[in-house]
């Protein structure tokens, strides 16, 4: 049977889609692309964002015109809070919960269309298991993605995810030297290290995300390493301080900040401070003044006022960060914060739209900012594509910088050396420095040049 998969949300579900890759293949199926005719269409969800509810109905839909005969199964966070309404959108034959999502194929046998939807949604209570997944972003295999951690103990007042992924969980401790290696051996040149709070990864045998980066340092692995988003209480100084001084980390960090102002940070219930949030990030930029780091924005939460945002756009503006994330607030069933949103009126779209275009420009200005002090610098990049438009190859530098540099079209995609020269705001156009080796695909004695 030929299966085509669609993914929406964040890197750990492309991950996990990945893993359900593998486990349909394994039971003979073949994968085919999504958009082409196929017998059976699953589609990984997420529901962060009122935005991302909208694209899973119309993403149905297409498959749905592809291949108007094809099983259609939705798995997901998405699936896991609303599977009644999905399971009313015409043409879905069943949804799979949290719990469900990696047995679709114990579950369906012969993925014929059902006459009315199948709901294998599960409540997630007690203690869950961890599911290993892993993936590429590119097809060149250059960075995987490796899951260590899953679900939330967190309790924002604005927040699904603990709803739809359960309590936090981890992988063993003892696996993940072998994830590592397999991942090096396999010849991906970074990986990152990924979950849904990843900073609050505890092994069943106790140890913590801080053992975790000790652990890899110890390691010494022959790639380099990336940490995704850490939530700022969970992002130690031991951890900092390895960073800083590593061969293997890179010295990038997401950190979600949300609100710049105590009052809305308070009623979000997040763990910090705006004052620790800003002693962290200049400790950063201290012992690492070349790391990029990017933050996580909330505006128009619902109690949030004009003082409460120019609060946040004053703290910003002053916060030596890379980049920002911006998201308009969008009320979510079964939250605190919607409870607000009744209480108070919420904050009109137009004016939630207003709010999220000032910190975007604030993002482009920093980043721009970021990148022009990075102009005259050497970093390490990992070509990852090459741009048909202009000739020129792509990718990122250990401190999380978007490069382009001109090269043969038969480079290997390893790590090396370029030279950065000036930049747009997007990219910095880029060249290898003079003398260095140009590495084709016919150059069998190639040894790659890490970090």
């Amino acid at each position: 049977m030929n299966v085509s998969f669609y993914t929406l949300g964040c890197k750990l579900n492309y991950a996990e889609t990945s893993q359900l890759h593998s486990i349909f293949e394994r039971d003979g199926h073949t994968i085919v692309p999504f958009g082409q005719p196929t017998d059976a269409v699953i589609i990984n969800t997420c529901t962060v964002t009122e935005n991302a509810d909208k694209e899973c109905r119309q993403i149905i839909r297409r498959a749905l015109r592809t291949s108007p005969a094809a099983f259609v199964g939705v798995t997901g966070c998405y699936a896991q809070l609303q599977p009644e309404e999905i399971a009313s959108i015409e043409g879905v034959d069943a949804v799979f919960g949290a719990k469900e999502k990696f047995k679709i194929t114990e579950l369906v046998k012969d993925f014929r269309k059902f006459d009315t939807p199948h709901c294998f949604v599960d409540e997630l209570s007690g203690n869950l298991d961890f599911v290993e997944a892993q993936s590429s972003e590119t097809d060149s295999r250059t960075r995987a993605f490796l899951k260590l951690q899953d679900g939330c103990n967190y309790k924002c007042s604005f927040c699904t995810i603990p709803l739809a992924r359960g309590k936090s969980r981890a992988m063993d401790f003892g696996l993940i030297p072998e994830k590592i290696r397999a991942l090096e051996a396999s010849g991906y040149h970074e990986v990152v290290l990924s979950g849904i709070n990843l900073g609050d990864y505890e092994a069943p045998s106790g140890e913590t995300f801080t053992d975790v980066v000790r652990l890899i340092e110890t390691m010494q692995p022959n790639l380099r390493v990336r940490i995704s988003s850490i939530e700022p209480n969970l992002l130690t100084e031991e951890i900092i301080d390895i960073i800083a001084g590593s061969s293997v980390f890179c010295p990038s960090f997401h950190i979600p900040l949300q609100s710049g102002s105590p009052e809305v940070l308070r009623q979000m219930r997040r763990r910090y401070k705006v004052e620790y949030y800003q002693d962290l990030i200049r400790h950063i930029k201290s012992v690492m003044p070349d790391a990029g780091i990017g933050a996580d924005v909330i505006v128009g939460f619902p109690t949030e006022t004009d003082a409460h945002f120019e609060e946040t756009f004053a703290f910003l503006h002053e916060l030596p960060v890379s980049y920002l994330h911006v998201f308009s607030y969008s009320e979510r069933e079964n939250t605190p914060a919607a409870e607000y949103s009744i209480q108070t009126g919420g904050v009109p779209m137009q004016k939630r739209a207003e709010r999220s275009k000032r910190l975007r420009a604030l993002s482009a200005k920093k980043k721009f900012e970021f990148y022009r002090s990075e102009c005259g610098t050497e970093r390490t990049v990992i070509p990852e594509q090459r741009n048909a438009e202009n000739g020129l190859w792509q990718g990122w530098t250990e401190n999380y910088v978007r490069v382009e540099f001109a090269a043969p079209l038969t480079l290997i995609q390893a790590p090396l050396r370029v030279r950065l020269l000036e930049t747009d705001g997007e990219t910095i156009l880029s060249e290898l420095p003079e003398g260095a080796l140009v590495l084709a695909k016919s150059d069998v004695s190639y040894i790659p040049i890490m970090m």
